[in-house]
């Protein structure tokens, strides 16, 4: 017997999205820890971790439909943003772009999710 109750088209593409920006974030953290410098500072690691909890949390209130995912969603894409932000003033680093990437689409996702009912 199936409980699942049906999530729309835009709450799976922001689970989605969240869950895409996590792992790009924590896989980013072992890259810069491992190049070091500028990567390794809290400007950046901040940011990431901030990110990677956020993101994390912000799916799994979503998959629970708890009564907060939308606040949470909101304040998810503020991390994100932030994140991308961090990520992008490391020039042309592809890892570094391809984490920023995957931030903004999360933000934006959980953006369009937080105006869904707000």
């Amino acid at each position: 017997m199936s409980h699942a109750v049906k999530m729309s088209p835009q709450m799976r593409k922001c689970i989605d999205a969240c869950m895409e920006s996590h792992s790009h974030c924590e896989q980013t953290m072992t890259y810069c820890l491992t190049q070091g410098g500028q990567h390794a500072d809290m400007a950046m690691m901040g940011p990431l971790m901030d990110c990677a909890d956020m993101t994390r949390m912000c799916a799994d209130m979503m998959m629970r439909q708890s009564p907060m995912a939308m606040e949470m969603a909101a304040i998810c894409a503020k991390a994100a943003n932030k994140c991308a932000e961090a990520c992008q003033t490391m020039g042309s680093d592809t890892m570094m772009k391809e984490c920023a990437t995957a931030c903004r689409t999360c933000a934006e996702a959980c953006q369009a999710m937080a105006g869904a009912r707000a």
